[in-house]
């Protein structure tokens, strides 16, 4: 049984009144554990029963059934619960090792649909480190989520409609033919690609007619135009293949890339909504919907040359997924500076009446910066993602070598530990929070870092290996030894971690409690002999099994492999 739900009915005897998840919500746990290992505290019930609520305690604990505790006592307003350590650490490591892939869920979900929207890239440019922070913190979140038992139904939203692909067929039909662009789209069409999107840019300042001329191609594509069409997949053919190979290395898959210009095929149906409700009002020639009385800008549905805007494509996606996967919730993994955006399309999706509007969420997240500076694709000082990976790559390889020359299969671990340290520094800040990148500090072995995790996970599978025991369905769990009560506590708390991540929709807390497992993993082998020839043995053994499971499980919760050896 829940430690805690065990507290919470051991309470229940003696509050008849209250319902099982009212007490299960008040218990706490202390900070210090002299004072036990819950407490549950009386100041509530004060005004209800007249009573001062030390005195409330002290009868209270009169009828509170203590079978199954090592003590239970009255601390001023508060009960505090001391468990039966040895029975219930056996409990927790018998239910990690009979289980361990498992171990953590609850059914929070209830095999809920889910639709999360992350990463979304736009064709023609090569993916930034920009794109780690909505690729990983929706990867994260969708394994965390399924984790509570939703059903995930993960969409790259591709950014591959809008005026900037007029810029840049623009620029490609101003320049494209020179020897010097031909021989850059052989060898490397993404990169050269964004170098006539920043050049074009770059120019418009001086040449306004360039911006003209965007705008003129853009109008083409909406209306059909045969070359525009042809520009547009070829565009977006290359891109998809450059995007899939680090989608590869992050192992990151998706169940769709319909983009914008799926969405624009369906812009018709929420337009002629709009009329119909009278919320489409004229505006300087363009066509807008006033969100005034909700304190926000107006929405511009459609532009005075007649084109239509992202929101457009975006109120005709909600309907679009809401009766595609009939979704409970709808999540949109997207930078904070969107946070007006995404209240403009809920507003105007309750403006139209759609009882589910509320259904859509915006997991918003702060800026990353490389070494200080912020990015920016327009300007051209964009870092290539892939470029990244493998520098991370390499300077795990180097640390490996140093450190475990004899390792078998180093350049794969190279990748695991490289690739994980990246994304492991990302996800453990809490997402709203700006991230600042350096990969000299990232890729450390030690510190709130991915491979100081890793390095903890395959310390405790070479004491097992060493071991030799890997069946401890006849162990006695009992007599894991004092020294192990901290350790085998913080296992326990592993559920609870993952349903505040998936509440709070906070990776972070996965990570910070993999950091907190690690350090103390490593605090109990600093003080205990594991390997010690004693009758304990096998006990210690099977807790660092528990530990290997725990640690690999929530590893993978974040997209963070977990190699054996290092």
């Amino acid at each position: 049984m829940d430690e805690k739900l065990q507290v919470a009915n051991a309470l229940a005897v003696a509050l008849p009144d209250l319902e099982l998840n009212e007490i299960e919500e008040k218990i706490e746990r202390p900070k210090d554990s002299n004072n036990g290992d819950y407490a549950f505290p009386t100041f509530f019930l004060a005004k209800s029963l007249h009573k001062a609520p030390q005195m409330i305690a002290s009868e209270l604990i009169e009828k509170i059934d203590q079978t199954g505790f090592d003590k239970v006592v009255v601390a001023g307003p508060y009960i505090n619960f001391f468990l039966d350590k040895a029975n219930v650490g056996a409990g927790v490591l018998e239910t990690i090792l009979n289980d361990p892939e498992h171990y953590g869920e609850s059914d929070l979900g209830h095999k809920a649909n889910v639709t999360i929207d992350y990463s979304s890239p736009n064709i023609a440019k090569p993916m930034g480190m920009g794109h780690l922070r909505s690729t990983m913190i929706g990867e994260a979140i969708a394994r965390i989520l399924e984790k509570v038992n939703y059903n995930l139904i993960r969409i790259d939203y591709l950014g591959d409609w809008g005026t900037q692909f007029g810029k840049m067929m623009a620029a490609y039909k101003m320049w494209g033919d020179s020897q010097e662009v031909q021989d850059g789209l052989k060898s490397d069409p993404i990169n050269t690609l964004l170098q006539l999107y920043v050049r074009i840019n770059t120019e418009a300042d001086e040449h306004p007619e360039y911006t003209d001329a965007g705008r003129e191609w853009f109008a083409k594509l909406e209306h059909g135009d045969e070359e525009a069409w042809r520009l547009w997949h070829w565009f977006r053919e290359i891109s998809l293949e450059r995007f899939q190979r680090v989608y590869d290395m992050l192992d990151v898959k998706f169940d769709s890339f319909n983009g914008e210009a799926f969405s624009a095929q369906k812009m018709e149906e929420p337009i002629q909504l709009l009329r119909d409700k009278g919320l489409l009002k004229k505006s300087r020639g363009a066509e807008i919907v006033d969100l005034e009385q909700f304190n926000l800008p107006p929405l511009l549905i459609i532009k005075s040359n007649g084109t239509t805007t992202y929101i457009t494509r975006d109120l005709a996606t909600a309907l679009f997924r809401k009766r595609m996967y009939g979704h409970e919730k709808s999540l949109y993994v997207v930078g904070a500076e969107q946070e007006v955006y995404f209240k403009q399309l809920r507003m105007a999706l309750k403006e139209l009446g759609f009882n589910w509007w509320d259904q859509i969420e915006h997991i918003s997240f702060g800026l990353m910066n490389l070494n200080g500076q912020k990015m920016s694709t327009r300007k051209g000082n964009v870092v290539s993602l892939e470029d990244v990976l493998n520098d991370s790559v390499d300077l795990a390889r180097k640390q490996i070598a140093e450190k475990n020359p004899d390792l078998k299969n180093a350049d794969e671990v190279a990748k695991q530990v490289g690739i994980g340290a990246v994304i492991f520094h990302d996800l453990k800040n809490y997402r709203r929070n700006a991230v600042n990148f350096k990969l000299e500090d990232v890729v450390k072995f030690e510190g709130e870092t991915g491979p100081y995790v890793q390095y903890a996970r395959a310390r405790a599978e070479s004491i097992l290996r060493k071991g030799g025991i890997r069946d401890f369905s006849d162990v006695d769990l009992t007599q894991v030894g004092d020294g192990a009560w901290e350790l085998i506590s913080f296992l326990s708390q592993y559920g609870e971690a993952v349903k505040r991540a998936a509440l709070n929709y906070d990776p972070s807390v996965v990570a910070k409690y993999a950091l907190e497992l690690a350090k103390k993993f490593n605090q109990y082998y600093a003080h205990n002999r594991i390997l010690n020839d004693d009758p304990q043995q096998p006990a210690r053994l099977a807790l660092t099994q528990a530990v290997s499971h725990v640690l690999k499980s929530a590893l993978a919760l974040l997209d963070v492999k977990a190699p054996d050896e290092m």
